[in-house]
């Protein structure tokens, strides 16, 4: 009997860990660095668009947008995101784009972006951008086979 309540405890113990694990595993939709829920690393998602290039959100102009914060430099900037996210969040969820068409995930850097048919990528680094600048025809139609399977 003893022996019974020891495999019991033993396997109950393995699944809670094989469980907490699998969940832990699980990637959020938007990309935030470790320990922080900023969405594009605290930059403005619509000044990519409106100043065609980054700048620093600031706190006082934040939303909660898919379980991450989302900063923007102006109250013009955060009033265009709230009336359309889709339009402006990084495609991906913030990921490099390259790695999505690899059919994985990695951080995307907020200095390495591109706007592609009015929709913005991001890259893990310089280099990476310049080969996702190669062919972002064919690495998009990839990413967006992978996508959101990727965060399973």
């Amino acid at each position: 009997m003893n022996m019974i309540i020891k495999n019991f405890t033993a396997f109950t113990l393995i699944s809670c860990l094989l469980l907490f694990a699998t969940s832990a595993n699980a990637e959020s939709e938007i990309y935030t660095k470790y320990f922080s829920d900023l969405a594009v690393s605290g930059y403005d998602a619509v000044a990519y668009f409106t100043e065609d290039k980054p700048v620093k959100g600031d706190s006082d102009y934040s939303f909660e947008y898919k379980e991450a914060t989302w900063q923007f430099s102006s109250q013009a900037n955060l009033a265009l995101f709230k009336a359309n996210p889709e339009k402006f969040a990084p495609q991906y969820g913030g990921y490099c784009a390259w790695a999505a068409a690899d059919g994985r995930t990695a951080s995307g850097d907020p200095l390495q972006w591109t706007i592609i048919n009015n929709k913005l990528y991001l890259n893990y680094n310089a280099a990476v951008k310049e080969d996702w600048l190669k062919d972002t025809e064919k690495f998009i139609i990839d990413a967006d086979k992978h996508w959101p399977g990727l965060l399973n």
